[in-house]
Parts: C-alpha cells; structure tokens; sequence
C-alpha cells in the first residue's frame, strides 16, 4: 500500500497499490497550500 501526503500540509491525497508500504510526497490543492505558494 503507497500513500501520496502533501509536502506542505501533511494531508494525505490518495492510496495506491504497491508490494510495499511507500510514501510519496507532492502538493495538493487546499487553500492553505495555495496561499502558501503565492507567498513564495
């Protein structure tokens, strides 16, 4: 089982299939993270 967690607000995006247990990070889109981007 993977996990895809936001690499800025540590929420977790989605599940998917794997042989092992993975975690991937990437960005989604809450609010917090969008004005997190904008600060930037």
């Amino acid at each position: 089982m993977g996990t895809i967690v936001c690499q800025t607000c540590n929420s977790t995006i989605d599940h998917f299939e794997d042989e092992k247990v993975t975690i991937l990070y990437s960005k989604c889109t809450c609010n917090k993270c969008h004005s997190h981007e904008e600060k930037r």
